[in-house]
C-alpha cells in the first residue's frame, strides 16, 4: 500500500512540475511580450535544468533517498509556489534584471523537479519492486499528471485563480506530498518530526501568501501601470487590466496599452470615418476585434446603418465593456444597441463558416505580437475578408505604427495586396501611441480621401484628413515580405521593430 501511495504521489509531482513551467512561460509572456522565443527558451531551459537535476540525484546516498525526496518536495513547493508572486514583485519594484531572476528560478525549479522521479524510483527499488514494474508505473503516472495539468491550467486554473494563486496551489500540493510521504514512511526516517515542522512552516507561508495573493499582485501591478487599477482579470485568452487617473481610463491587454480615454477618439475616428464617409449607402457593417465597443460607437453614429456584426474572441472583454458603468459611458452603450450583434468566436473560424457580405469591414485586432495574433494578419485571413466584402465596399485594418514599426506596417500592406486588395495606406497621430497606421482595402481602384464629414468630429476635418494620407520621408515605404502562415514574417518584423524602439 505504501508503494502504491508513493507512485500515486508521482501524479501530483508531475502535475506540479509542469505547472511551474507553464506559469513561467505565461508570466514571461504577460510581462515581456508574448512570443515563440519566450515560451521556447523557458521550456528549453526548464528541460535542461530537469536533466541537470536528474544527473545530480545520483550523488544522493541510498539511505538518504527517501529523506532527500521529502526535502526536495518542500523546496520545490516553497520556491515554485512563490515564484509567480515573487516575479511580479521583482518586475514592479526591484532594480535587478527581471530576465536574470526569471531564468534563475526556472533553473532552480527545473533542477529540483528533475530530481523527483529518479529519487522515487530509487526508493521503490530499495523495496525490491521489479525494475520493469517501477519504470512502467512511475512513468505512466508521470505522463498522466502532465496531461491533467496541461488541460486544467489554461481552461480552469489560470482564468479562475490567476498565475500567482495557481503557483501557490501547486506549491501547497508539493508540500502535501512531502508531509504525506513523511507520515506514511515515518518508521524509515531518522526523525520524521523535523519534516513535519519544516513542512508545517512552509505550508503556513504558502497558505498565507495564497490568501494575500490578490492584494500583493494588485500592489505590484499598480507599480507596473502607475495608476489606480479599477479592474483586473485573467480570462481564458488574456490578462485584462483597467486603470484610472483623474478622468483618464486606460485598458491594457497582457501589459500592452490598448487605449486611453483622453485620446482614443483620434484613433477610432481615423479608423472608421475615412471608410464610412465615402460610403453613404452603407447599411451592413462587420467589425473584427474591437471588443471594447469604441469602433462600434463610431459606426453607429451613422443613422443609415441597419446592422453591425462584431466578432471578438473574448466574452470577458465584451461583457466588461457592456456592463461596467464608466466603460458603457465611454462607448455610449454601443454593445447593447439593437443594431449590434456581438459574436464571441475566433474571427478566422467565423469568417470560414459565415456567408454574409458586408458593405464595410473594420478590423481592430491587437498588434501582431505573437503567432496567434499574427495569423489574423495573414494572406489567407485577408482573402477570407475579401470574400465577405461587397464588390464596391471598403475595408480598413489598424496596422501598427509606420513610424516606429515600418517593416510591420508595410508588411501588412503587402499582405493585403497579395490577398487581392487595392490598398490606400494612411496614418494619424494619437498622443498615447504616437504616429499610428491604418490601411484601407478595396476590390477596385479609385478610393480618394473624404474632404468633409457629415457628422461632427473631434479630430477629423479637411486638413487633418489630408495630412493623414501624406507620408513624409521618415515613414516612406520599405521593401518587406507579405505575412504567410508558414513563416509569419510579420511577427518577426514586429518584434524587431519594437525591440529597437524600446531599447
Amino acid at each position: 500500500m505504501r508503494d502504491r501511495l508513493l507512485i500515486l504521489s508521482v501524479f501530483i509531482v508531475a502535475s506540479c512540475g509542469l505547472a511551474y513551467e507553464l506559469i513561467a512561460g505565461a508570466l514571461a509572456s504577460y510581462l515581456l511580450g508574448d512570443s515563440v522565443l519566450q515560451f521556447s527558451s523557458i521550456i528549453g531551459t526548464y528541460l535542461f535544468a530537469m536533466g541537470l537535476g536528474s544527473h545530480c540525484s545520483k550523488y544522493v546516498k541510498e539511505e538518504r533517498a527517501l529523506a532527500t525526496f521529502i526535502d526536495v518536495e518542500l523546496l520545490v513547493g516553497l520556491i515554485g509556489g512563490l515564484s509567480a508572486l515573487f516575479l511580479f514583485l521583482v518586475f514592479a519594484w526591484a532594480n535587478a534584471p527581471f530576465r536574470t531572476v526569471l531564468y534563475a528560478l526556472v533553473v532552480i525549479c527545473g533542477a529540483l523537479v528533475g530530481m523527483e522521479i529518479p529519487l522515487v524510483m530509487r526508493v521503490l527499488n530499495q523495496r525490491k519492486t521489479a525494475f520493469a514494474d517501477i519504470v512502467s508505473r512511475v512513468l505512466t503516472f508521470d505522463y498522466m499528471g502532465a496531461l491533467a495539468v496541461s488541460l486544467l491550467f489554461p481552461l480552469v486554473l489560470a482564468p479562475k485563480l490567476g498565475l500567482a494563486r495557481t503557483a501557490l496551489l501547486f506549491g501547497i500540493c508539493n508540500v502535501g506530498v512531502a508531509l504525506w510521504t513523511a507520515r506514511v514512511f515515518r518508521r524509515e526516517l531518522v526523525n520524521p518530526v523535523h519534516f513535519y515542522l519544516r513542512g508545517g512552516i512552509v505550508l503556513m507561508l504558502l497558505g498565507g501568501s495564497f490568501v494575500a495573493a490578490d492584494r500583493l499582485t494588485a500592489w505590484s501591478e499598480k507599480a507596473i501601470y502607475g495608476d489606480e487599477i479599477i479592474h483586473a482579470e485573467t480570462t481564458h485568452y488574456q490578462r485584462l487590466v483597467l486603470t484610472k487617473w483623474q478622468d483618464d481610463l486606460r485598458l491594457y491587454i497582457n501589459g500592452n496599452l490598448q487605449f486611453s480615454s483622453r485620446d482614443e477618439y483620434r484613433y477610432h475616428e481615423a479608423l472608421v470615418h475615412p471608410v464610412l464617409e465615402k460610403q453613404p449607402w452603407t447599411r451592413k457593417v462587420l467589425i473584427l476585434g474591437g471588443g471594447d465597443g469604441l469602433a462600434l460607437r463610431e459606426v453607429l453614429r451613422y443613422p443609415q446603418i441597419e446592422s453591425v456584426t462584431l466578432v471578438d474572441l473574448d466574452p470577458a472583454m465584451t461583457t466588461l465593456f457592456s456592463t461596467s458603468a464608466p466603460l458603457v459611458a465611454l462607448n455610449k452603450g454601443a454593445l447593447k444597441d439593437k443594431r449590434a450583434h456581438v459574436v464571441n468566436e475566433d474571427a478566422g473560424q467565423w469568417l470560414e463558416k459565415d456567408n454574409g457580405v458586408f458593405d464595410a469591414i473594420i478590423i481592430d485586432f491587437p498588434d501582431p505580437s505573437n503567432f496567434a495574433l499574427g495569423k489574423l494578419y495573414s494572406v489567407p485571413m485577408f482573402r477570407l475578408v475579401n470574400r465577405h466584402l461587397a464588390q464596391n465596399g471598403l475595408m480598413v485594418v489598424q496596422s501598427t505604427s509606420p513610424m516606429h514599426a515600418p517593416r510591420s506596417y508595410w508588411s501588412i500592406n503587402k499582405t493585403l495586396e497579395e490577398a487581392g486588395f487595392v490598398t490606400t495606406p494612411y496614418h494619424a497621430y494619437v498622443p498615447s501611441f504616437g504616429e499610428w497606421g491604418f490601411i484601407i482595402g478595396a476590390k477596385q481602384a479609385g478610393y480618394t480621401p473624404p474632404t468633409a464629414y457629415r457628422l461632427p468630429m473631434k479630430f477629423l476635418d479637411t486638413e487633418s484628413t489630408r495630412q493623414m494620407f501624406f507620408f513624409p520621408p521618415d515613414m516612406h515605404k520599405v521593401d518587406v515580405e507579405a505575412n504567410r502562415l508558414n513563416n509569419q514574417s510579420l511577427v518577426h518584423y514586429f518584434e524587431q521593430d519594437w525591440s529597437r524602439v524600446l531599447r
